[in-house]
């Protein structure tokens, strides 16, 4: 009986063996690699070998602890491919609080699905995926891929603090070059962080170790302006099967011109009479620009079509003319071929869209998830933004706006800066007049003028339906009003001058306080900013403005007859680094006075320390928006 009793023992101790990795319990995490974290990575290795400026292998583990459901967002269980990428090894296993394995999944339990949105007609990238639903935290994740590719355009770049909440206690990044083809690298942000380094002719490594989480704070600069971040290039690399220069921004345009560019502009001969005849007669070559551009919103519609050399050559001019569609590319590429025939210069331009983010112009690779229009104006550049059919001819809007991008022209590629929306340009102006009734409540005629990033955030809602327009008014613009009722709305979207107007009617009941003797009111009745920043006792991080802007209201008040106007509030100014506030108040006569105000808030990086002036500024700005003055009865 003893040798069966053995053997039953020492599987138990080999099953627990393999089932416990107490290295991956929680409970072996330092104390401060938890703090302001949702996930704490416990070791990355990220290897890569160039074995010929078109073959790379790329191989990662990641082995990730999730505290909490926040931190779900950094599994990250998924592995691209394409048409000339495969993946050759894909796993992952999850492991609960003490280390004890829960599941482990193979490559063949991955799903495969589309890695483009549904707006995409087509697009050969695609993604592995393992949708995995915790049922308790936190638990511990351990992902591992591998893949080769033909592409060597995109080494994987280094980012090993993927941003807030998440600690580091491990990340390695190591690169082989042991044909010693010709590369490049740039470190970024390595300088605050204890990230050790070692270059070598023929392999390049980085590591990083025991990072504590960063905490977000509000209005800070982004985490990617902070963190450290090495990117790595060849200077000769293969692009689906096409090979590319890139020792400078000038070589790699040109080779973006000759081999992606060139000979995609054909247009057929009754569109170039069409665009011909369009611009007949039409001198400045500007004036004809605007009407190719509105010939080409009203014909085309954006789709997403991801194809033609790793989803970086456009669809051929022609083919968009033929269909009507196009995605930001083609839609591009088909605008310049028109302005060709219209004997205007422009030039395809590369640019990252969203969230500001410059093209690196000391450090040529390829970069960027979007393409506009540019167009050289005596120094005074005019972008193009080709997929939207309702964009006024040369704004750009927050989408683009403020950034470097690379301008592919016959002679390279060049570093333009886009249109900026600055601070006053960024203007809203308010006139109402105010009808107050005996009983408190509020008959008014409204007009607001939007101007810059303002009337972007505001023109989209001229396709509202009635309904959704008085939801819009009633829900995001006048939040705050109750009893607030829209008579009667009139928009007009000048993209002449870009101006939005809008001509409302409303009315509000019980809006003032009524009592025996006086009559209470907020004067601020239709542009109350209320935003006041969270207070730190300890801020860490510099505080960016992101957007200025500026808003001048006038508002004239009619009050009942049997009430009279004794006192109004003098005038209040706030002048600061941040911006301005100004109100003021006019008598006009016994029956009215006029109310106005003007608030200046102007974008800028400011040092941490300055915070707290910042939060006065607001405070005091969003306590006098709701100043409330009294009239009395006679």
């Amino acid at each position: 009986m003893k040798k069966p009793s053995l053997i039953f023992f020492l599987s138990i101790i080999s099953f627990l063996s393999n089932a416990q990795d107490l290295s991956l319990s929680v409970l072996s995490i330092p104390k401060e690699m938890k703090e302001n974290a949702n996930a704490v990575l416990r070791n990355e290795q990220i290897d890569i070998t160039i074995l010929a400026i078109d073959e790379m292998l790329v191989s990662q583990k990641r082995v990730v602890t999730i505290l909490n459901k926040l931190g779900d967002a950094d599994a990250n269980i998924f592995e691209h491919y394409d048409n000339d990428t495969k993946i050759t090894k894909l796993s992952a296993i999850i492991y609960d609080a003490l280390g004890n394995e829960i599941n482990k999944y193979s490559k063949t339990k991955f799903s495969d699905i589309s890695a483009v949105d549904g707006g995409t007609l087509y697009s050969d990238s695609r993604a592995k995926y393992l949708e995995y639903t915790p049922t308790t935290y936190p638990y511990t994740l351990v992902f591992e891929s591998e893949y080769k590719t033909s592409t060597t355009g995109f080494i994987p770049w280094w980012f090993p603090i993927d941003g807030y909440f998440i600690s580091v206690e491990n990340s390695s990044y190591t690169i082989h070059n042991p044909k010693l083809i010709p590369w490049k690298n740039k470190k970024i942000n390595f300088t605050d962080f204890k990230v050790i380094a070692e270059e070598l002719p023929n392999k390049i490594s980085f590591s990083i170790k025991n990072q504590p989480a960063l905490n977000y704070e509000n209005e800070a600069i982004h985490y990617r302006e902070i963190l450290p971040k090495a990117i790595v290039s060849l200077i000769d690399f293969s692009l689906k099967g096409v090979i590319g220069k890139n020792e400078n921004w000038t070589d790699f345009g040109l080779w973006m011109n000759e081999q992606l560019l060139k000979g995609r502009d054909e247009l057929s001969p009754a569109t170039v009479a069409k665009i011909k005849s369009l611009v007949s007669g039409v001198e400045n070559p500007i004036e004809r620009a605007k009407l190719v551009y509105k010939f080409m919103q009203d014909k085309t519609r954006y789709i997403s079509v991801q194809v033609g050399i790793g989803g970086w050559e456009p669809i051929a001019a022609n083919l968009v003319d033929d269909v009507g569609y196009g995605d930001c590319k083609g839609l591009t590429n088909y605008t310049k071929a028109l302005l060709n025939v219209a004997d205007v210069t422009s030039y395809y331009t590369i640019v990252y869209s969203g969230e500001k983010n410059d093209i690196d112009k000391d450090f040529s690779s390829l970069q960027g998830n979007h393409v506009i229009l540019n167009i050289p104006n005596n120094g005074k550049d005019i972008w193009l933004e080709c997929t939207s059919q309702i964009m006024p001819f040369g704004f750009l809007g927050d989408f683009t706006d403020d950034r470097d991008v690379l301008v592919i022209t016959p002679d390279g590629g060049i570093i333009k800066h886009t249109a900026s929306y600055k601070n006053e340009q960024n203007l809203q102006t308010s006139k109402a007049t105010i009808q107050l009734s005996e009983k408190g409540n509020v008959e008014a005629t409204l007009q607001i003028i939007s101007k810059g990033i303002q009337y972007d955030d505001k023109f989209y809602i001229e396709s509202f339906t009635q309904p959704e327009l008085i939801k819009h008014y009633k829900s995001s613009v006048w939040e705050y009003l109750n009893n607030v009722e829209i008579k009667n709305t009139s928009l007009k979207n000048d993209k002449q001058n870009v101006e939005f107007i809008e001509n409302i009617e409303v009315s509000i009941q019980n809006y003032a306080t009524v009592n025996e003797t006086e009559y209470l009111l907020g004067v601020n009745v239709f542009n109350k900013n209320s935003f006041v920043p969270k207070k730190y006792r300890d801020r860490k991080l510099p505080l960016k403005i992101e957007r200025g802007f500026m808003d001048k209201d006038e508002f004239l008040f009619k009050i009942p007859s049997n009430y009279t106007i004794e006192i109004l509030p003098a005038k209040t100014e706030i002048t600061t680094k941040f911006g301005h506030y100004k109100i003021s108040f006019i008598k006009n006569d016994d029956t009215s006075f006029t109310y106005f105000r003007e608030l200046i808030i102007k974008e800028g990086v400011f040092p941490k320390e300055e915070y707290e002036e910042y939060y006065s500024f607001r405070k005091n700005v969003a306590k006098l928006d709701n100043i409330r003055i009294a009239i009395i009865k006679k």
